[in-house]
């Protein structure tokens, strides 16, 4: 059997396991493991096995993952989205789709705090889709904003997804997130921007001016404080040197806790909740690590990735060309598989490839630069049909909305997305500039 039948075999059985609704995790821990006996037998696979976790979990870096999660909990559960939508819609309420642009506003605030797009997604749901209904809006513009504004939670940091990329790539968590700043604020002004011009080009998705929303004043605006002081601590933290990423997200955790208990708004019900479900994502999450470690493993001792990246150089492709055409990959593969198992499966086989390319930066800055434009694609397949997890989030919450209405709802910002990336695509300045004040 040739290593190119095998590693086809290896991705069929990864697809099939998750075509009949095997957990991802499980399916790459399976695929990987059938390679692997194929090519070793049981002595090595066992001998790799006994030192994989040890050796996966055993680093440092990987405690900041719950620590933001657990952050993201305490902002959800203390109330702290629906102030950030009252203040939004308090200063876009006077704007012909004002509600729809305030749910994008609270979303990325959210998002600073959260690192989630699911967890964006359906909180900011929860307080803006009852909000957005009563004053007229149609079910597509509302869940079609709601899932594009979820995908916020991993363009503005802290993210998950650009967490794992630097563990994966050994590169500075510090300044992926300094990278991914200007891109996120960008696919904020670009998603309401598209608001905008849809309202006004399809009739009948949202009302005109409504002067019934609150206007702004001090009260909402005090609302915010938390936020914006919970942001200045841990990043002002983390970029003006005074702690690592990992600490900044531990101080992170207790200042959102601590703004959760002031708000008077957490249970102890509340608390104990906040701890369940991060210990459920966090070990999702790691068995995922788990899964595309044996994958990428077995896909390594084919041969096939290191073939592949030789196969590429030969073609005399330009080096935009190729990220070009694996950006696109991604889009495809989202249809299939959610952003983190994207990241952890594809990475170890694509970054040495891209580090091969000569882009006329220097190399960290080409790490940094892919890092931030694969962030971009996989929050594109939050949204894309026929899967697109954001909109499936929102639907499920919006029960008298179609599905295919919400697919509808999102195509103004997949355009948004397509623009920004092809942005950030031909101009990686627009990523790096803010790395350069990060130590």
């Amino acid at each position: 059997m040739s290593a190119l039948t095998l590693c086809l075999i290896i991705f069929g059985v990864m697809l099939l396991l998750m075509a009949i609704r095997v957990p991802i995790a499980v399916a790459m821990f399976s695929a990987g493991t059938l390679g692997y006996l194929i090519q070793t037998g049981w002595g090595p696979y066992s001998n790799f096995l006994n030192n994989l976790a040890f050796a996966r979990f055993a680093s440092y870096d990987l405690s900041v993952i719950p620590l933001f999660i657990l952050m993201g909990h305490f902002a959800t559960q203390g109330g702290i989205s629906k102030a950030l939508f009252q203040f939004a819609a308090s200063v876009m309420g006077r704007f012909k789709g004002g509600l729809a642009m305030a749910a994008v506003l609270a979303s990325a605030a959210f998002g600073s705090i959260c690192g989630s797009s699911v967890a964006t997604a359906a909180t900011i749901t929860g307080v803006a889709l009852p909000e957005m209904k009563r004053h007229g809006y149609s079910g597509r513009l509302s869940t079609g904003t709601l899932a594009a504004g979820g995908t916020l939670g991993i363009l503005i940091p802290p993210s998950v997804p650009l967490v794992i990329y630097a563990i994966l790539t050994e590169q500075n968590i510090a300044k992926l997130f300094a990278a991914a700043m200007v891109p996120g604020l960008i696919a904020m002004l670009g998603y309401m921007i598209a608001i905008a011009i849809y309202v006004r080009v399809v009739p009948g998705q949202a009302p005109e001016v409504d002067d019934s929303i609150e206007k702004f004043s001090m009260a909402a605006m005090a609302g915010i404080v938390p936020i914006a002081i919970i942001f200045v601590i841990v990043f002002g933290g983390i970029y003006g040197g005074f702690f690592t990423p990992t600490e900044g997200a531990g101080v992170g955790a207790a200042s959102t806790f601590v703004a959760a208990l002031l708000k008077r708004e957490i249970t102890w019900a509340k608390f104990k909740e906040c701890f369940y479900a991060t210990a459920q994502s966090s070990a999702m999450i790691f068995m995922i690590f788990i899964g595309a470690d044996v994958m990428n493993s077995s896909l390594a001792l084919t041969q096939v990735p290191n073939q592949l990246a030789t196969v590429v150089g030969g073609w005399g492709l330009s080096p935009l060309m190729v990220v070009t055409a694996i950006l696109l990959f991604y889009v495809v593969l989202g249809a299939v598989m959610d952003e983190l198992s994207m990241i952890l499966l594809t990475i170890p086989i694509f970054f040495p490839m891209i580090m091969g390319l000569d882009f006329g930066m220097t190399q960290e800055s080409t790490a940094i630069w892919f890092g931030i434009m694969v962030l971009m694609t996989v929050g594109f397949g939050m949204l894309a049909p026929p899967v697109g997890l954001n909109v499936y989030v929102v639907n499920s919450m919006a029960k008298d909305v179609p599905i295919s209405e919400s697919y509808k709802g999102v195509m103004p910002f997949l355009i948004s997305d397509t623009l920004r990336t092809a942005l950030l695509l031909f101009f990686p300045g627009i990523s790096l500039w803010l790395i350069q004040y990060v130590g």
